[in-house]
């Protein structure tokens, strides 16, 4: 210990900066231990959960909350003295009343009318990405076609195609349908992939410009591997808009099977327990959809999310 005097000599009594660092560190050490000091003390702020206990523990509480409100706040909500909002149980019993060969009948309906609308749109959105990079005048009318297609609304497009699509046969997908889950996902998977092959490293191209390549050559070379992680992107984004399109369609077309006529049939049916069980399984489909995409897109370009190859 040292202190300075008012001349500027140094005399005891004061502490030195070393002096001080060591008894900041001390005192830090100290405040770290528990009140018995038997060991160091929990530092909240520093604890990191993994992401899938984050989920799971949000997944339980929104479960709770559900259950307690269905129960109480909203026990005497709905048309027709039917409990409009059912609880988690009543949900679950309605699911396996209803039997597996009713939610096999008719998802079975609606996702194979979802993926061909999936294929459609997305082959007709990267077709058209490419051309525009082969062909950059048609920048604008690509774009231009894209907006419109993201702008209208959806119901107005779903009642014209009931005049102009025939109805199906029973178990049959609904033109509709499919033509509104393409439509669902044309206009993000045109903006991502045109984002993704403009963000080819310029150098590159010019390395194939200059050893005679054409457009099409910087395409298939450079611009193709460049936009890999925005089109797979894209592309799982549109498993769920596809999916949510193909049931819009069927709520607009006179198909018997389907998510979109056995919701309207339980409505009609004042059936909550079935109506929310429907919601539910859509959900989770979508989601699986989404979360195999994920995985495939990690798997093909490993490297668009910061994972080695």
């Amino acid at each position: 210990m040292s202190t300075e005097r008012p001349d500027g000599a140094v005399g005891p009594g004061t502490p030195d900066a070393a002096t001080v660092t060591d008894s900041d560190t001390a005192v830090a050490a100290l405040s770290a231990q528990a009140p018995d000091g038997r060991g160091a003390r929990i530092v909240w702020e520093d604890v990191r959960l993994p992401s899938w206990l984050i989920g799971a523990i949000g997944i339980v509480a929104v479960i709770i909350a559900w259950w307690v409100l269905a129960d109480t706040v909203f026990s005497n909500v709905g048309a027709g003295g039917v409990q409009s909002i059912p609880s988690p149980p009543q949900v679950i019993e309605g699911l396996f009343s209803s039997g597996w060969d009713f939610y096999a009948r008719n998802f079975g309906v609606t996702l194979a009318e979802a993926g061909i609308g999936y294929a459609w749109g997305n082959a007709l959105a990267l077709l058209l990405s490419a051309v525009v990079l082969v062909l950059p005048r048609l920048e604008g009318v690509v774009m231009q076609l894209a907006i419109i297609t993201y702008c209208v609304p959806i119901v107005a497009i779903g009642i014209l195609l009931v005049v102009i699509i025939p109805v199906p046969d029973a178990g049959e997908p609904a033109g509709n349908a499919i033509f509104l889950a393409a439509l669902s996902v044309f206009f993000t998977t045109v903006v991502s992939t045109l984002l993704g092959l403009k963000a080819a490293d310029r150098s590159a191209l010019d390395v194939v410009a200059v050893y005679g390549g054409s457009r099409l050559t910087q395409l298939r070379k450079v611009r193709l591997i460049a936009a890999l992680p925005s089109i797979l992107n894209a592309l799982q984004i549109a498993v769920p808009a596809a999916f949510l399109g193909a049931v819009l369609g069927e709520f607009f077309g006179k198909v018997q099977y389907g998510i979109g006529p056995a919701m309207i049939a339980a409505q009609q049916g004042l059936d909550a327990p079935r109506v929310w069980g429907l919601a539910l399984v859509s959900g989770l489909v979508a989601l699986v959809g989404f979360a195999l995409l994920g995985v495939v897109a990690r798997a093909i370009a490993p490297w668009s999310k910061g994972t080695a190859a």
